[in-house]
């Protein structure tokens, strides 16, 4: 299972696209709001969350993906849930994707040393020990991150490759006319 966490203020556009990527590769993706099942974004458009907090089941969890934007990201950053989360897939060798402000929250709970990481300009001194990069998606061992809405098809692409190779993510790519 894949969950993509929402909290006030996430960016729309850095959450529903790798959500609609994953799904058209067919993986199994969980939309979970932080605070409510109805989540309203930093551009005012509410989404109704697949799941409440207290509905995640860790030991189903095989990645999970937090969308960024503000104060979204901040948001995230509070909840007990998206830390439970976040320190089961570091333990457990599970995938963690970051959006934009959100890689923000790994640096901040350390979960960057060792790693290449990138995030929206301006908070590379977030990212605490990683390595940080300018490339538009990294992937750093199960780690990836991404700088922003402008890249959210390659960032949800990536993931797409990640977890199901090049050529299903290939097809997607050519099926939504990103070549």
């Amino acid at each position: 299972m894949i969950y993509l966490f929402l909290a006030e203020g996430f960016e729309e556009v850095e959450a529903v696209t790798p959500v609609d990527l994953l799904r058209r590769a067919g993986a199994e993706v969980r939309t979970v709001g932080v605070g409510g099942r109805r989540v309203t974004g930093s551009h005012h458009i509410e989404v109704a969350a697949d799941l409440t907090e207290n509905e995640v089941s860790l030991e189903e969890m095989e990645m999970m993906i937090l969308p960024g934007g503000m104060p979204g990201t901040k948001n995230l950053e509070k909840s007990p849930m998206v830390r439970a989360c976040l320190n089961y897939c570091a333990q457990n060798g599970k995938w963690i994707a970051a959006i934009c402000a959100a890689p923000s929250i790994l640096g901040h709970f350390g979960l960057l040393k060792g790693h290449k990481a990138v995030c929206f300009p301006g908070f590379e001194k977030e990212l605490g020990a990683a390595e940080v990069l300018k490339d538009p998606v990294c992937v750093s061992g199960k780690i990836v991150t991404a700088r922003g809405a402008g890249v959210a098809v390659k960032f949800g692409l990536t993931l797409v490759e990640e977890l199901f190779g090049g050529e299903r993510s290939r097809k997607i790519r050519e099926s939504i006319q990103c070549i």
